[in-house]
């Protein structure tokens, strides 16, 4: 497994912050007992008795700190566990990363931490050498302060994770990131388009196969290092998979062609630089965290929750997150070296699929619900009105499948007007000459 991808996997895991926060824990006892060694035997005459606390009131200090850490912790992961309850059931299994990805639940922890072992060592040496303490208490103290405002702050925090609202504008939010981060220009060089006569060469019943040695969710790919690493090797390589895709172990994972007859010493060492993992996350799947917004709208229109409005307002950002989208997209396929030669071919997710994945499942859901209909009809228009020709031929044939999910024929005559109205705008925004009819 190469430094990046371990790196990852480290940094993205839950105990990361809080494993930071206790080595540095470890460091600040050692280094609050060395200056209170050498003040306490340097200056201790000069120091007024006011500032220097007695062996059984540090114990007391310490221990004392070492239980209210403990109960705050405990308190933490039960309103955790409330969180992910609540999220489960009422929004989406998949929007529980965002709570334990989150960096303020993950600071909170690691402050605790901190301040546990902080004060469980310090009671530990306190009992090796009694005497006098001027640092380390006070620094005790102040651990003390910052531990329960990081307390209330958690306590802020859930409570805020717990709103719907604050949920879907948070969801948007990370996306819209995500979104920026993945069409921003890189490092590397990439095209959209690259000779034919090259591409034609690249013969499908010649190319070699490099099996995937697990299987999972594609969570990461370093575009990067798999460019160099074909260029190191001469070859070119291209992917089976799309972001965020489930491969099975065995199952080709690359396809490569290479001018020599000599097969590779190591094909499989390329894998290292492709992430997979049990679950799909958001690192680089853009469908992915536009699908928490959808699972949360599709829940919120199911009869045990019956709310509409919730679903309005996922579609509402799921339209402006689709914009965004369309604003920035480019169809990324070819990615070349240093040396203009083409090293690397991946097949991209086009628009059209983003947009379906984003709304099938509405459609399917929340066809009977003529205000969620109406709601995704406007996103599709706004879409359309925003971007160019080739955006607005996605987003009609998209669009006529949205409005023939709806039975007309069924709706009242208010009802009727209102989505009539809607699907007019769309047309007019796609440049198409459509009426709606109610037989």
């Amino acid at each position: 497994m190469n430094k990046g991808k371990v790196w990852i996997n480290i940094r993205d895991s839950f105990w990361f912050l809080p494993t930071i926060y206790s080595i540095l824990s470890i460091i600040a006892v050692a280094i609050t007992a060395l200056i209170d060694q050498w003040i306490i035997s340097e200056y201790k005459n000069n120091i007024p008795s006011l500032f220097l606390t007695k062996a059984s009131v540090a114990q007391t200090l310490y221990g004392s700190m070492v239980t209210s850490i403990l109960t705050m912790t405990t308190i933490s992961f039960s309103t955790i566990m409330v969180v992910l309850t609540t999220y489960t059931t009422q929004f989406s299994p998949r929007t529980l990363q965002d709570f334990m990805k989150s960096r303020v639940t993950q600071h909170v922890l690691g402050v605790f931490s901190f301040g546990f072992i902080f004060s469980l060592i310090n009671l530990f040496l306190l009992g090796k050498e009694p005497g006098l303490g001027l640092v380390s208490p006070l620094f005790t103290v102040i651990v003390s302060i910052i531990c329960l405002a990081f307390f209330i702050l958690f306590i802020h925090h859930s409570s805020r994770f717990l709103k719907v609202n604050n949920l879907i504008g948070s969801i948007r939010k990370s996306t819209s990131a995500l979104i920026e981060k993945t069409f921003e220009e890189k490092n590397y060089h990439t095209a959209t388009e690259w000779d034919d006569n090259e591409l034609k060469a690249l013969d499908q019943s010649k190319a070699r196969v490099i099996p995937a040695e697990k299987s999972g969710y594609i969570q990461n790919v370093q575009y990067g290092a798999l460019i160099k690493w074909a260029k190191n090797h001469s070859l070119i390589l291209e992917t089976s998979f799309l972001m965020g895709d489930y491969i099975q172990k065995g199952m080709p994972l690359f396809y490569y062609w290479k001018d020599s007859d000599r097969d590779l010493e190591n094909p499989g060492s390329c894998a290292a630089y492709v992430l997979i993992g049990n679950e799909r996350i958001d690192t680089q799947d853009v469908e992915f965290s536009i699908q928490k917004l959808v699972e949360i709208a599709v829940r919120a229109i199911s009869p045990s929750l019956n709310d509409p409005h919730t679903a309005t307002n996922c579609i509402n950002r799921i339209g402006s997150l689709l914009i965004e989208l369309a604003s920035v997209y480019e169809p990324i396929r070819y990615y070349i070296d240093s040396d203009e030669k083409l090293r690397l071919i991946a097949q991209p997710k086009s628009f059209e699929e983003y947009l379906y994945k984003s709304f099938y499942q509405i459609k399917i859901y929340g066809y009977h619900d003529i205000s969620v209909m109406n709601s995704v009809v406007e996103s599709l228009y706004k879409i359309a009105a925003m971007h160019d020709q080739a955006i607005q031929e996605d987003v009609w044939i998209f669009g006529k499948t949205i409005i023939n999910a709806v039975i007309v024929e069924e709706l009242d005559n208010l009802d009727f007007k209102r989505f009539n109205h809607e699907v007019k705008k769309l047309a007019e925004a796609c440049n198409k000459n459509f009426r709606l009819q109610k037989s």
